[in-house]
This record gives structure tokens, sequence and C-alpha cells, in this order.
């Protein structure tokens, strides 16, 4: 892993780098996009043979419960313990996290109340690159529940059999073998086999994250949640677990981001000796080995001020600070989730603390945080207005409504004095 020197050039370099790749990958949803607007299955089918290897027809695309709850029998029991205490944790995180419903009387005569309703039908996308990802189908599918959404749909490229059993574990019964941008496509607007959903949840490749900017334009999606990023943020720590928690991110894919900045050249040699010592013994296979060399880099600044300035500039996906956090901590504005401490290693957040695994990528933790059950609501105001409440506001509204040159809203003010 190279050691860079954290000047403003390397920064800007690092941020742009990101924007080029988006580019890259949008044009090619879009092209998928358009074709499955334009063909539906037939375009589904083909992008699916064409991307994923597999051929698929109307009757083999849809899962059957059968077959779920098949691989439910056929997992190992640990697995099924370790599941359930994942999905135990995000269920009371999730629950946590939902808006309530409220009534406030703004003045006499006025009231303004707030309804909470679940989305009516979601889309859940499974990322299915190496292995297809068991802890997504939680952080989407459970807190969908929680927030009582009736249709869950769920789609994955290449489902394995410890995902078909965590999807009868949770209940799914709409589960499409599919994925990259064509399936994005086909939930956005729907196929004669896919059914078009009100909301696309859940993380994806670079393509994937295209496509569902994309399609935001007509179908709400939960937030850009694309190659995964991880930062380290250290002014001294353990190497060897600084190390470990890079690489836990940079094996998700050769795209990954993962970083250490830091203000001490002792600490970025040492953990830059331990990433080289801890590759070795992953497989030559594994897409750490490219992502650790080419995307990711230890950043190392004399100032702690410029440390925290590119963290929250970054803005990525995963942020660690192992020590001095109440320090750190003061001087953090974005980053989608953060783990304080030496013992809080990236992965528990991946699966088991109940906190989601759905972040804001390419910047996006500027602007909003991660998925939480909420994203699964709608929040209705609800304004009741008596003859005391028209008589106390009338003539303000019919004020500015007239100040704006709208002489129709006035005048529906007017027609009931």
């Amino acid at each position: 892993m190279r050691i860079l020197k954290l000047t403003p050039q390397i920064e800007r370099q690092l941020l742009r780098s990101r924007q080029e790749r988006d580019v890259e990958a949008d044009q090619i949803a879009a092209q998928i996009i358009a074709d499955v607007r334009k063909r539906g299955d037939a375009a589904l089918f083909a992008w699916a043979r064409k991307l994923d290897g597999v051929k698929l027809r109307r009757q083999s695309l849809w899962i059957s419960p059968r077959s779920m709850r098949a691989a439910h029998s056929e997992v190992a029991p640990e697995f099924i313990r370790a599941l359930r205490h994942a999905a135990q944790n995000v269920r009371r995180v999730a629950a946590k996290q939902l808006p309530k419903p409220w009534s406030l009387q703004v003045e006499p005569g006025v009231r303004i109340s707030q309804l909470v309703r679940p989305i009516a039908t979601i889309g859940c996308y499974i990322p299915g690159g190496r292995f297809a990802l068991v802890s997504t189908l939680l952080m989407t599918v459970i807190p969908a529940q929680v927030a009582g959404v009736r249709r869950i749909v769920v789609i994955c490229p290449r489902p394995n059999k410890e995902l078909l059993a965590a999807a009868d574990f949770l209940g799914i019964n709409e589960f499409a073998h599919v994925g990259g941008a064509h399936g994005i496509a086909a939930l956005a607007y729907g196929t004669r086999s896919i059914p078009r959903v009100d909301k696309i949840f859940g993380p994806g490749n670079r393509y994937v994250t295209a496509a569902k900017q994309r399609v935001s334009h007509d179908c709400a999606i939960d937030l850009p949640a694309g190659p995964t990023e991880a930062i380290v943020l250290a002014t001294q720590g353990n190497p060897r677990w600084i190390a470990a928690d890079l690489l836990a991110q940079a094996e998700h894919a050769p795209d990954a981001g993962s970083f250490l900045v830091t203000t001490s050249e002792s600490l970025a040699k040492q953990v830059q000796t331990e990433i080289a010592a801890q590759l070795k013994k992953l497989p030559a296979d594994n897409p750490a080995h490219f992502s650790i060399r080419k995307t990711g880099a230890i950043l190392a600044t004399n100032s702690f001020q410029s440390a925290c300035t590119f963290v929250n500039q970054f803005a990525g996906e995963h942020l660690s600070i192992p020590d001095n956090a109440d320090l750190l901590l003061k001087n953090i504005t974005a980053a989608g989730t953060i783990f304080v401490g030496p013992w809080a290693a990236q992965p528990f957040g991946d699966y088991a603390t109940g906190s989601n695994h759905v972040l804001p990528t390419g910047g996006w933790a500027r602007a909003r945080g991660g998925l939480s059950a909420a994203d699964f609501t709608k929040c209705i105001s609800v304004q009741t207005i008596t003859k005391t409440g028209f008589s106390a506001l009338a003539n303000d509204v019919q004020i500015l409504a007239r100040a704006e040159g709208l002489l129709a809203h006035a005048n529906a003010i007017e027609v009931r004095r």
C-alpha cells in the first residue's frame, strides 16, 4: 500500500477519481436502462446472460418458497444461530429509528398532525459478485418489516444457499434470480415478469449505483451506496488491527477504497508493513490484492486539521477512530458510520451490531447518514382548521397570496368569508 503525503493536489486527485469513474458507469447504466424500458423481459434476460452468465426464462426467474425452505434445511445450525443473533440486533435498532406520529395545536383552531405510513412496495437489491451478501438481505428486509411494508421484492444475480436460507428465515416469498443495472431498471419500471416497485434499496457496484441514480427520476431510491470506502483516522493505534480493518473493506471489490489518514510517520510505515504481511495470507483472487494497491493509500500529514478536513471532504462510507476519539470526533462532520475505539472492528457493523450497513458512498455522507427504518416510511402531514382557525389566518394568508400575484389563492379564502 502506497504512502502519500496529503497535499492539496493529492486531495483533489482522490476526490476527482470517484467522479470520473461515475461518468463511465453512468453511460453504461443509461444504455442498459433504456433497453430494459424498451424491450422489457427480452432485454432483462439478454443482459443477465451477457453480464451475469445466467440463462433466464420467466419460469426460472423466480425462486420458489420450496427452494428457499430446502436451502434453510441444508445450512449449518451455526449459520442460523448467527443469523438470528444479527437479525435480532438489526430489528432492535430499526424499531428505535421509526418516526412517531404526533399532533400539535399550532394556535386556536389550527391543528397539525403527522401520520406515519409504510411504503407499499419495495425492491431490495442484494449484491452477488464473488459471494451473495446475506448481511445486505438483513439490512434491507428487516427495517422494511419493522416499518410495516407489505410487499418486499428481493433480487440478486447469484444467490447461494445461505442467502436463500436467510430469505426463508425472514419470510420472503418474492425472490428473483437477477441483478445488475438491468435488475434495477426492471424494479423501477416493471416488466412482464418483474413488478414495478415504489422504492429501491440496497448497495451495489458502480453500475448498480449509477443505475439507481438514473432511475431515481421515476422511482425513489434509498441512497447512492456504491463501491465500498473505508477510512481509518489515527494519530496512534495498533498497526495490525488498523491494517486488518483496511483489508476487510478492500476485499469487497477491485474498486473499493481503503485509506489510513495519520499524522504519525511511524504508524504509516508500520501499517504499510502489516498490510503487506496480511495480504500474503489472502487467496490470490481476493480483490484486496488489487484495490489496496490501486485505489487505497496511506495519507500522511503533519497537520491534525488537514487530516480532519480531508476526512470530512471525502465523507467516506466507513470511518474508524481507534484512539483519541473524544478529540477527533469533535472535528468530524461527515461519514456514513463511525467506529469508535480499538475494539470496534468494521466487520461488526457489516453484520451484527444492529446499525445498518447500507451507507452513503461517493461523498453523499456530506448530506445524509446510512439507511434506517425511517427510509421505509412516509410522514404525511394532516391539517385540521376550524372556523376559529380560519378567522385567525384568513387576512394574513390573503395578503401573502396577493403579494405573490396568486389571486386564485386569495379567492379561495374570500369565498369562505
